[in-house]
């Protein structure tokens, strides 16, 4: 099979690192439901087929789906890899894989790439699709485009003029409300031994679409989450709670944190940029989650372009797995379980601002046309090494219209160890749910949370 690199034409040339422009031309917004999808898509397929058009994404469940259950069958368990991506033949598609893949594929022979054909099943609710379409010419970014302002619930900048708008477009993408799942997290180490980081009971909610005709002001808080560990024993009772406001520079994120023996909650404002996550023993930072996490202040964004990359989609397999220890091989995530397709993907690279303070000195974030989830990243040191590299796992919960990358991971390239966290599959798949009351999300409901 053979694939071929195809990078899109944008309005580049507009585009600077950190600058909030002005909202699109009309010509630029009438494309939007023409040659784009009502999210920034391209609509047409790829030149050579292996991109299909879109055409509404995947609204009909498998017949194997039971009403209401939160277990989703892959409704592509049939189909056959058309090729296989390992070290011996990783150089051929090396401009269609990220950086990490293709050191993985070259470190270790057991790694590998298997290709499937591609399937455009993101689906979102129309009211959103049509808020984003809005956006395009009344979204607002200050603060030199670290904050935003006056967004509808929805993609706020479906046509994208700078990295701070497609990182904004990532930060507030539909996941749905609220989502209520107990997950685990696993490390496994450079001597290829799994151990249990985390088990916990997660509450994740986006309050700004609660009521989709309530526009986003510049105070909302759009992300909050709360953690409840039970195991393993030496974690158990502890809790963490984290909200996300529009305008981080105003109001930075908040955090608490509930340890047991303690028997006290406390503010926790170091939960954030490059601070160790415990959640992954330390494998990856706290902006590491989900690919990245939290304000982006302390980098300058460029928006590098439209790609066609080779990268995890539809990962039924793996989300809905049941047993942890058949994912995590020695090395690296067992191949069988990993679905990879051909999919456009917005590039955005980040760069540490001067005086700024991160162990990662750079980062390229390869974020889907479809969705605007981050796929994939790599992290660099500052010596411009390959440091880590991250991966976030979709599928579409064909059920809610929702995409979900509730499982992600991290590899350590540098210490020979990975991650996987939002392991999901033992405890009953991802969970739609009523939003939290405000009480619940009050720091004084932490302490009750994390009761053993």
């Amino acid at each position: 099979m053979k694939f071929a690199q195809t990078v899109l034409p944008t309005s580049l040339a507009l585009i600077f690192a950190g600058q909030a422009l002005a909202a699109v031309s009309p010509q630029d917004a009438a494309k939007l439901g023409s040659s784009l999808t009502l999210v920034g898509a391209e609509k047409a397929g790829n030149a050579d087929g292996s991109i299909p058009a879109y055409n509404g994404g995947l609204t009909t469940p498998p017949a194997s789906y039971k009403s209401g259950d939160s277990m989703r069958p892959d409704p592509f368990a049939s189909e056959k890899p058309l090729v296989s991506i390992d070290g011996k033949n990783v150089d051929q598609y090396k401009s269609l894989l990220t950086a990490t893949t293709v050191e993985l594929a070259k470190r270790f022979p057991t790694f590998r790439v298997d290709v499937y054909p591609t399937h455009r099943t993101v689906s979102l609710p129309q009211a959103i699709l049509d808020n984003g379409v809005k956006n395009a010419s009344g979204a607002k970014s200050l603060e030199n485009g670290l904050a935003i302002d006056n967004v509808l619930p929805g993609v706020p900048f479906p046509i994208p003029q700078t990295g701070n708008e497609a990182m904004w477009n990532f930060l507030l993408r539909y996941q749905g409300v609220s989502i209520s799942s107990k997950y685990d997290s696993w490390n496994v180490d450079s001597a290829g031994v799994p151990s249990l980081a985390i088990t916990g009971q997660a509450f994740i909610s986006y309050p700004i679409y609660e009521n989709l005709t309530q526009p986003i002001s510049s105070a909302d808080v759009y992300y909050q989450m709360k953690l409840a560990y039970t195991g393993p024993a030496r974690r158990a009772g502890e809790a963490v709670m984290l909200k996300d406001a529009a305008n981080p520079l105003q109001q930075p994120r908040r955090a608490w944190q509930y340890l047991p023996g303690q028997r006290r909650v406390k503010l926790a404002p170091s939960l954030a940029y490059d601070t160790p996550n415990p959640g992954t023993a330390g494998a990856g930072t706290y902006d590491d989650v989900f690919v990245f996490n939290g304000a982006l202040d302390r980098y300058d964004w460029k928006l590098v372009g439209k790609q066609e990359m080779i990268v995890p989609y539809n990962t039924y397999k793996l989300t809905y797995a049941q047993d942890p220890k058949l994912l995590t091989t020695a090395n690296h995530l067992a191949p069988d379980f990993v679905r990879w397709e051909k999919h456009r993907v917005w590039v955005v690279e980040g760069t540490l601002k001067a005086g700024a303070r991160h162990i990662y000195a750079k980062r390229r974030f390869y974020l889907d046309e479809d969705s605007w989830t981050a796929l994939a990243s790599d992290q660099y040191d500052a010596r411009g090494q390959l440091y880590r590299g991250s991966f976030a796992f979709l599928s579409q919960s064909y059920d809610k219209q929702v995409p979900d990358s509730t499982p992600f991971m991290i590899y350590d390239l540098v210490g020979g160890s990975y991650n996987i966290n939002g392991v999901v599959g033992p405890y009953g798949g991802i969970k739609y749910t009523d939003p939290l009351s405000k009480a619940q999300w009050s720091s004084e409901s932490l302490a009750g949370a994390g009761i053993r």
